[in-house]
């Protein structure tokens, strides 16, 4: 089976930190959306950073899309990080015309109309936008690509409700049936319901992986009650 990520015992030290410990992973290439679950310092930041080719392992190999990390997988990945980056002196329309400098796969006609849907005058200057619509254009901005990988790396931490609720909207209603999206969050009851396979960090190794209805079924729980059992202690 074609796998969209492989990590063949992927080690990364910091210094005296080793932030994950011979990691092996793969996540079959079939579209749907990946939680990756762990409590702050599992080592979820880290594994990103080396999927989207920020960071260089230690040991092992990582490959998305059957490359290992390089110019051919940085071209299929479209990042969200939780520290989003937009020039805050470009207006929306200068932010969206630099994405389609940039990046071969964005889709302008997209980004336009998921702009238009938020509400916002592509006239305006970032610096003048509120944070929480910062948030949201740099959501759209991501999800205009047409990429085989998303990562979002907390998309939905820190913001009110109905802010989330935009978000998943957004997510749900803009993704690829053939791309795979992983998202890292901490609310894991919230979205849940949307996870087609999951994986579980702790202490920068696996502690479990798999489909989410394989694993409910021979679990019992769901992924919430499931992952505060695993994490209990920490």
């Amino acid at each position: 089976m074609a796998e969209i990520i492989r990590c063949d015992g992927v080690t990364k030290r910091y210094k005296e930190v080793l932030a994950l410990k011979g990691v092996n992973l793969s996540v079959p290439d079939e579209g749907g959306i990946v939680g990756l679950l762990g409590p702050n310092g599992s080592g979820k930041t880290t594994l990103i950073k080396l999927l989207t080719g920020l960071l260089t392992p230690t040991a092992g190999q990582v490959s998305v899309g059957g490359y290992e990390i390089g110019v051919e997988t940085k071209a299929m990945v479209s990042y969200l990080s939780d520290a989003y980056a937009l020039n805050e002196g470009y207006t929306v329309a200068q932010q969206v015309e630099y994405y389609e400098d940039f990046f071969a796969d964005f889709d302008r006609g997209k980004a336009t109309k998921m702009i238009a849907e938020l509400g916002v005058d592509p006239r305006r200057k970032i610096k003048a936008l509120s944070k929480g619509t910062k948030e949201k254009l740099a959501l759209i901005l991501t999800l205009s690509r047409n990429a085989r990988l998303f990562i979002l790396d907390e998309p939905i931490a820190g913001v009110d409700p109905a802010a989330r609720d935009y978000i998943l909207a957004t997510i749900l209603a803009h993704k690829s049936a053939n791309s795979t999206m992983i998202i890292s969050t901490h609310l894991i009851a919230e979205i849940e319901e949307y996870f087609d396979y999951v994986i579980f960090l702790k202490e920068g190794q696996i502690a479990l992986q798999g489909r989410t209805e394989e694993i409910k079924e021979r679990e019992g729980k769901t992924i919430d009650a499931l992952f505060r059992e695993v994490f209990r202690w920490i």
